[in-house]
Parts: C-alpha cells; sequence; structure tokens
C-alpha cells in the first residue's frame, strides 16, 4: 500500500470522526436545554473522570491514557460551550500558569476573564459575575499559597476541581544567540526556580529584571532586542517570542496545583474523591489529637493538616487546613462532619487526581 492510498484511508475516518463529533454535539445541545430549565451545572467533573476511565479501560489501541485525556478533555471544553458558555475567571494575566490550567480544563473556546488577584477572582465568583475561578493552592517547591486559604475561609465558595499541572520554564528571545543579550525578564519566583540554568548560560553582566509575571516578562522582551523571557510556552506563544530552551527548571518534579472554586456548587460521589475542609480547633491540651483520633477510628485517610492564624482578638488561634480520602456523602465521613458541624467549614468534595 503506497502512501496516497494511506492518507485516503486517514481522510475517510476523519470525516467520520467529525460526523460523529457533530452527532455528539447534537446530543449535548439537548442536555444543555434540560440542564438551563433546572439552572444545573454545565461542569460536571466526576462525570468527566468516569467517562475517561472507561474510555482507558477499553481503549486497546495505541492512544496511551494521557493521550486520551489529551482529545476528550478538549471535546468535554467545546461540548461545555454547546450546552451553556459559562465566564471563567482565574488569576491573570493572560499566559499565566493559572491560564493554562484553566485552559487545561475548560478549553481554548471558553469565555475567560484575567483577573490581578486572587481576592479578584474571589469576588468574582461570590458576586455570580462568573461561574468559576481559577486560584493556585500550592507549589510542591515553595508551599501553600496562604491568600488562597485565608479567601475560602472568608467566603463561601466550594472546591469544584483540582487541577496539578507540571510547571515548565521556556527562555524565550527575539535573539538568536544567547551572547546577545544583556536583559532577562521574569517573576522573581521563575528566577529561582531556573538559578542554575541561569547561573551556567550568563555572566553577572546580564541583567535580570523581576516583573509583576512571566507573562509580563514575555511581552517585554517581545519588544526589545537584547533581552529575553524566562516564562510559560502560552506567553512565549501569545506574544510570537522564538523559544531558545526548553524546561529549564531546575527541578524537574515542580508541580502546581490549582483549585476550581465556584459559588453554588456540589459534585456527586465519583467514588475516589479527595474532600477539603477547614476545622477551628479548641485550643484545649489535646484537642488536635482527640479530633484527628476519630478519623483514623473511622478508616478515613488524611492527606494534609496545615496550620493557619485565625483572628481572634490579641491572642493567638490557629485553624486548620484538612484534605482526606473521601466525599462528603460517604457513610464514614458523614458522621463525623455532622457531629463537628459547629467547628468545620466544608469546602468542597471532588475528584482525587493527586
Amino acid at each position: 500500500m503506497n502512501i496516497d492510498n494511506i492518507r485516503k484511508q486517514i481522510d475517510r475516518i476523519d470525516q467520520q470522526i467529525l460526523n460523529l463529533l457533530n452527532e455528539r454535539m447534537e446530543l449535548v445541545k439537548e442536555i444543555g436545554q434540560l440542564k438551563r430549565t433546572s439552572n444545573a451545572a454545565i461542569y460536571r467533573p466526576e462525570r468527566e473522570r468516569a467517562i475517561l476511565e472507561r474510555l482507558t479501560k477499553s481503549s486497546s489501541g495505541r492512544l496511551s491514557q494521557q493521550a486520551i485525556e489529551a482529545i476528550y478533555l478538549e471535546i468535554f471544553a467545546v461540548s461545555r460551550n454547546i450546552e451553556l458558555p459559562e465566564k471563567v475567571a482565574y488569576l491573570g494575566p493572560e499566559g499565566s500558569f493559572t491560564h493554562q490550567a484553566a485552559e487545561a480544563r475548560f478549553g481554548a473556546l471558553s469565555d475567560y476573564i484575567p483577573l490581578r488577584s486572587i481576592q479578584s477572582v474571589f469576588e468574582s465568583v461570590v458576586t455570580k459575575r462568573a461561574r468559576f475561578g481559577i486560584i493556585p493552592i500550592e507549589n510542591n517547591q515553595e508551599g501553600i499559597v496562604s491568600e488562597s486559604i485565608k479567601l475560602m475561609s472568608e467566603n463561601e465558595v466550594h472546591i469544584v476541581a483540582e487541577v496539578p499541572m507540571p510547571i515548565h520554564l521556556a527562555f524565550a528571545s527575539l535573539e538568536d544567540r544567547i551572547s546577545q543579550i544583556r536583559k532577562i525578564y521574569s517573576k522573581d519566583i521563575a528566577f529561582r526556580q531556573c538559578s542554575r540554568f541561569l547561573d551556567d548560560y550568563f555572566s553577572d553582566q546580564v541583567e535580570l529584571i523581576p516583573v509583576e509575571s512571566t507573562s509580563t516578562a514575555a511581552r517585554l522582551a517581545s519588544k526589545e532586542k537584547g533581552s529575553a523571557a524566562v516564562c510559560a510556552n502560552i506567553a512565549a506563544k501569545m506574544y510570537d517570542l522564538p523559544v531558545l530552551f526548553e524546561n529549564i527548571e531546575d527541578s524537574g518534579d515542580n508541580y502546581t496545583r490549582f483549585l476550581i472554586i465556584s459559588h453554588d456548587f456540589k459534585n456527586d460521589r465519583s467514588g475516589e474523591d479527595k474532600t477539603t475542609v477547614l476545622a477551628q480547633i479548641s485550643a484545649e491540651p489535646g484537642s488536635l489529637a482527640t479530633f484527628l483520633q476519630e478519623f483514623h477510628q473511622a478508616n478515613i485517610n488524611l492527606t494534609k493538616i496545615e496550620s493557619y492564624p485565625a483572628k481572634k482578638g490579641k491572642t493567638f488561634h490557629y485553624q486548620f487546613l484538612l484534605e482526606f480520602d473521601g466525599h462528603i456523602d460517604d457513610s464514614h465521613v458523614k458522621p463525623i462532619m455532622e457531629k463537628h458541624a459547629d467547628i468545620i467549614k466544608w469546602l468542597g468534595s471532588y475528584p482525587k487526581l493527586c
């Protein structure tokens, strides 16, 4: 069989795929009309997870799990826009890693609102100017984002889903040779995460200029000869800035975990969920140990516990962020939540991805 014949077969299959996708979108439109009458949420991460697991298990071809997810996450995103377009707010600017996390779940066609602060994202969700918000919660190199925790404690929002994302940084410039570069723009945290690359490739005579975001760095470098940016690929692409080096970060295991939040949202159980709560524990000796022991006795696996100052006069009081395996409606979780309803604030139960 020659190449032309193989290409004709590919063209025939592509047309079949397109016809089936259009057929799928007609059904999606019908679902959207039904959801519109009940004001139901379009984004259902537990349903999407179930579809991905079913397809991955049934696949016997060359497509890996990662490839299947990449294809279907975009199909899901297009489907949601056909069902009922919904606004998504995120910590901007455009081209930021939060923007990249948003597109990873909501696709390239969603109605996005880039905002200048995490607080603005919360305000947009609370006032229902946006149905969903995307915020960073922790980085495995730099730790927890305390502002996100504080704002979750102060606002009535719920976690819809988590988005763990590897953080890869690129070195981009209009210059063809690094010997021509005299300035490098980036966010201060990005400079720290790429310190070995910068030390190896550049002398002290090259100026490192901190800016508000890696996206801003790409914009500045795209307008200035003799400069470069340490930025995300999405930012370099947005400003047509050629990438000279990929993956320049010191650690190949640099991950940031993002959260999708909404004002009035509760996931159904997926069978493999995670729950996040804030608990205001008494300052009496042994109170925390007694409280945590109840999770052990209920065979609930605690995966995270972090303490944060709670505003209570001039003395020091603490609240605790807890994450554990399970859903708020699980039979072994519900009794603890009901017993401690006066000290626990439920933030969300959602499909566990990390």
